[in-house]
């Protein structure tokens, strides 16, 4: 018997005009790990809720959803609350303890367990997740990918058998990534837990999967075997691709848009295909001749070049601490950001990127060093939490806050709001409460408020987390029609393959400190981790590529 089955399920929340989730009907065998992606706003959420008895949302409903042929209405809220665990994206969210140890206790508290019981449970989920070490630790102290593998252990420590994951790695590094899904693998694999994702960033997950399910427009637009997946989503008439093959790993669309065959999953498989499809001898040319891609034109926005760019802002051996004998977050930093141009910064969580930004913005006040920003400059910030910037009821009202202090006409304001809902696609969303929108289009309602205040200098931080492969390519021109109209914009980011696209400069922030910046391709080329998909496919072999659309051009030129 399938584990969660699911029958013409379709709802559709309060006031709104059409159903979030259209006619779903859907099977998930025991010990599965699936993986569900889509737009934002496609209605991922909404259903993995719906798999939850505690987190099924008000509104109108028809079909059912059976856990082990149980309606799951009628599941005992005891067994409920244990067997199905879920994983929010916010890390923040989900915690409510202030100790480590009291986080990991609280739920088998809460089902009544004995001292005896919880201290075995407890102990056993701190060595299995590795917090053995932070075991006695303040919550607040924890970093980004700590506090969600917290969260894991919290819901795994009351032994589900169903493991629900709503884009837990929206504010993870590529590192912590990696760990964070890699342990939940493990917890699939080895406990046999029937894993459900739901994801944006599918480079690591799609590898693990048994199944992808892709959705559009609250359907289920495919449901494949990974390696099935590019096929699944071509027509085999016409050979026209889905949007969402363009929203998929590097690896598969750049051999998938190559190869009508079975596609390599992992850098590792494709490696070894590109070996398969050419002899030594062609790779050892190729690495003579890797420069026959041009790399400028492949580039999707080209700045104008100028001879003499202003530095808008640059910071001259920056310290900080939160506490008078604490320890320095800020070591001695210095960056520059020019005018015009899309700086993005990278680095692990907890190393103080995000303290960064807050001193450039005027938050935090650093104990030495200098801030040199042009006279009569405007800074703007979108913090890590978009929820933060939300203070009225609808979307539409967010907007007309943000311009709230500036002496404009009313029908001037009324059509900036217009286009602004236009411009970050949320039209349809004008009248809905901010906290009922998605993690991604609660993001873009965020810049779009930022926007409308008429920055110099925009500080962004995570902007791309929780939004879907296709309005990030949205966004990317946005900012770039920004940046010519002399916008500056720094970003704190874990999007590797963004950043490699559509940013000017990239740096590595470490330890407190800016440790190397450089152009973004010159950045991302010599990297081993944090680099693009492309470039670990093609090192060695075409070191100068970074980008999938260049790497998909150098296949296809030899194929």
């Amino acid at each position: 018997m399938e584990k969660i089955r699911i029958r013409d399920l379709s709802f559709k929340y309060p006031l709104a005009k059409k159903n979030a989730i259209e006619n779903i009907n859907l099977d998930i065998n025991r010990s599965e790990f699936v993986v569900i992606c889509g737009r934002s706003g496609c209605g991922k959420s909404t259903l993995l809720r719906h798999m939850k008895k505690q987190l099924i949302p008000y509104g109108e409903k028809s079909g059912e959803v059976f856990i082990e042929g149980t309606r799951i209405e009628d599941l005992d809220d005891r067994k409920s609350a244990s067997s199905t665990g879920f994983i929010l994206q916010d890390p923040d969210s989900q915690i409510v303890t202030d100790k480590v140890w009291h986080e990991l206790a609280f739920g088998l508290e809460n089902l009544g367990l004995n001292t005896n019981v919880i201290k075995r449970r407890v102990a056993e989920m701190a060595n299995y997740f590795g917090i053995h070490r932070w075991f006695e630790k303040d919550v607040s102290t924890l970093s980004g990918g700590q506090k969600q593998i917290l969260n894991l252990a919290s819901v795994m420590v009351m032994q589900p058998d169903i493991l629900i994951l709503d884009e837990p790695t929206s504010q993870l590094d590529p590192i912590a990534t990696t760990d964070f899904l890699n342990t939940v693998y493990r917890i699939n694999r080895e406990l046999g837990v029937t894993v459900i994702i739901s994801e944006h960033r599918l480079e690591e997950v799609i590898p693990m999967a048994d199944r992808v399910i892709v959705m559009d427009c609250g359907r289920i637009q495919a449901n494949e075997r990974p390696e099935n997946l590019p096929c699944g989503l071509t027509d085999k008439l016409t050979g026209e691709k889905h949007r969402m093959f363009y929203g998929l790993p590097s690896v598969m669309r750049i051999f998938g848009s190559a190869i009508s065959d079975k596609v390599p999953l992992t850098v590792r498989e494709g490696r070894l295909l590109l070996e398969e499809k050419f002899s030594k001898s062609d790779i050892k040319s190729d690495i003579c001749v890797s420069n026959t891609i041009d790399v400028e034109k492949n580039i999707k926005f080209i700045k104008v070049k100028e001879e003499n760019r202003v530095e808008i802002l640059k910071l001259r051996n920056l310290w900080f601490r939160y506490e008078k004998n604490g320890d320095f977050i800020l070591k001695g930093t210095n960056l520059s950001v020019e005018k015009g141009n899309l700086t993005c910064i990278l680095g692990g969580n907890g190393s103080g990127k995000s303290t960064l930004m807050k001193v450039i913005g005027g938050v935090l006040k650093p104990q030495r060093g200098k801030i040199h920003i042009e006279q009569n400059i405007k800074i703007s910030m979108v913090p890590q939490d978009p929820k933060a910037l939300f203070t009225e009821i609808t979307a539409e009202e967010e907007l007309f806050e943000g311009m709230r202090f500036m002496d404009l006409d009313d029908n001037l304001k009324i059509s900036k709001v217009n286009e602004m809902l236009k411009i970050m696609e949320i039209e349809h969303l004008r009248k809905v409460n901010p906290y009922d929108m998605s993690g991604g289009e609660q993001q873009r309602l965020a810049i779009g408020k930022v926007l409308l205040t008429d920055p110099d200098l925009l500080l962004l931080d995570e902007p791309t987390k929780g939004l879907d492969p296709f309005f990030k390519l949205t966004l990317a021109n946005i900012f770039h029609n920004l940046n010519k109209e002399g916008l500056s914009i720094l970003a704190v980011s874990h999007d590797v393959e963004f950043c490699a696209s559509f940013a000017d400069r990239c740096a590595m922030f470490f330890n407190g400190e800016v440790t190397s910046e450089d152009k973004a391709r010159k950045f991302f080329a010599g990297n081993s981790f944090y680099t693009t998909a492309a470039n670990r496919l093609f090192r060695g072999i075409a070191p100068d590529i970074v980008t999938c659309e260049e790497a998909e051009k150098w296949l296809k030129q030899r194929l």
